[in-house]
């Protein structure tokens, strides 16, 4: 077997992407996207006619070229019901970023984006709402979950987002594996591997302390730089991996063996929980998790506002036609 067929023996393989062909091409479980991904969605034209079918949606609701976050919604549902076509589980579709710090408008969008699904014929059970790990994401998240919404809390980085997560209950974390690895490499000039990488650190001590007291949220390591990553983190719950990183696993041959073993484990963190003035001064004092995370906050705003310039542009387009 390849690196890639024996990885999906020991963890639950993502494809984090928005492009179908990789998608069917790598066959993994589920599914997640994102601003970013949907940027490249626009720009990609063998996805013309999921533009044209959102347009032709905004188009019947008279939506308005200024107002435009219906249609992006309506694009990601487009999106995602395409990506569950062709896989078995789930597909994450993110909540804008502009709302990573508004509890009640982030819960709003996220129901929002169900009901869009709901429309298409898909049910609640096939979708996670990817929430950035802010404290009002995370209460949002909280709400949601009671309601049967499912989420996936995105842009993590620090262990306190982790643990405020678990208490909430949340489905799904997405710790960010190569972020984490490029904020230390560019403040220590050090190059890091293995078991080295404060990437793979990160996502390790999440685990033993989800393992060690049984919660159930799950850990899906994200956003990886390479394949050695990956591996380090073989025998997470889940994984989440680019197309290029699964051709280069699918390419390679030699033992995977799992790194990551719920039964062999090892925690040095007390159980405790977060509270709003904790969670706020931890991430404060932790530089690599302050940073990172508005650095994923503005650069997803930034891909939606160059969507919505796109899709604008479409709609102007076509009421002069």
């Amino acid at each position: 077997m390849n690196k890639l067929e024996q990885l999906k023996k020991v963890t639950t393989v993502v494809a984090d992407t928005g492009d179908i062909a990789a998608i069917r091409q790598y066959a993994p479980v589920d599914a997640t996207t994102n601003p970013s991904l949907l940027l490249k969605v626009a720009t990609d034209p063998s996805c013309a006619p999921l533009i044209d079918e959102a347009l032709r949606w905004a188009d019947s609701r008279a939506a308005s070229a200024e107002d435009l976050s219906d249609v992006i919604d309506r694009l990601a549902v487009i999106v995602g019901r395409e990506i569950i076509g062709v896989i078995p589980g789930r597909v994450s579709t993110e909540v804008s970023a502009s709302l990573s710090f508004n509890t009640e408008a982030t819960l709003a969008r996220a129901r929002k984006i169900v009901a869009l699904y709901s429309e298409l014929g898909i049910p609640t059970d096939r979708v996670l709402i990817k929430i950035a790990s802010t404290w009002e994401g995370i209460r949002a998240a909280e709400i949601l979950e009671k309601e049967g919404i499912q989420c996936n809390l995105t842009l993590l980085f620090g262990f306190g987002q982790a643990v405020a997560c678990a208490d909430a209950g949340v489905f799904l974390i997405s710790p960010f594996v190569g972020r984490i690895y490029d904020w230390y490499k560019a403040s220590t000039g050090r190059e890091y591997s293995g078991a080295d990488d404060p990437g793979v650190q990160s996502v390790r001590r999440i685990f033993n302390y989800y393992k060690a007291y049984d919660y159930p949220t799950v850990v899906m390591g994200a956003s990886f730089r390479n394949t050695g990553q990956i591996e380090a983190l073989a025998g997470c719950d889940r994984l989440t991996i680019s197309p290029q990183l699964l051709d280069e696993l699918s390419s390679s041959h030699g033992e995977l063996t799992a790194a990551l073993n719920p039964a062999v484990l090892r925690c040095d963190d007390r159980k405790m929980t977060r509270s709003e003035q904790m969670f706020r001064w931890e991430l404060n004092q932790d530089a690599m998790a302050t940073e990172k995370l508005a650095e994923g906050i503005r650069k997803f705003h930034e891909d939606e506002v160059r969507l919505q310039a796109i899709l604008k542009s479409l709609i102007a387009s076509k009421s002069v036609d």
